[in-house]
């Protein structure tokens, strides 16, 4: 059976176009490397945040949908995106 999730992503404010695209690309690449299938990729751009985080005051939203048939590809993606250096802030939810 077939679930659908949605992944919001941060990412650093201050990351030029190329790194911003790349990290994109790079979560992209795991969420199919999972059993996984990206649906839509939704980007609301460069908001400031409510409070600062690690010291930064704005980051890029970023909200994929996808869907996988594998129900531990939510867990893997966690564990890969949290390590990731332009990640700010990352959360899956099951639709």
């Amino acid at each position: 059976m077939t679930s659908t999730y949605e992944l919001a992503l941060v990412l650093n404010g201050k990351l030029e176009d190329d790194a911003r695209a790349e990290a994109l690309e790079k979560v992209q690449n795991y969420i199919t490397r999972f059993g996984g299938s990206v649906v839509n990729v939704d980007d609301w751009g460069k908001k400031r945040f409510a409070y600062d985080i690690n010291k930064q005051k704005e980051g890029f939203y970023y909200f994929i949908k996808f869907q996988s048939e594998n129900n531990n590809c939510p867990n893997e993606l966690e564990a890969n995106v949290r390590i990731m250096e332009s990640v700010v802030r990352y959360l899956v939810v099951k639709q």
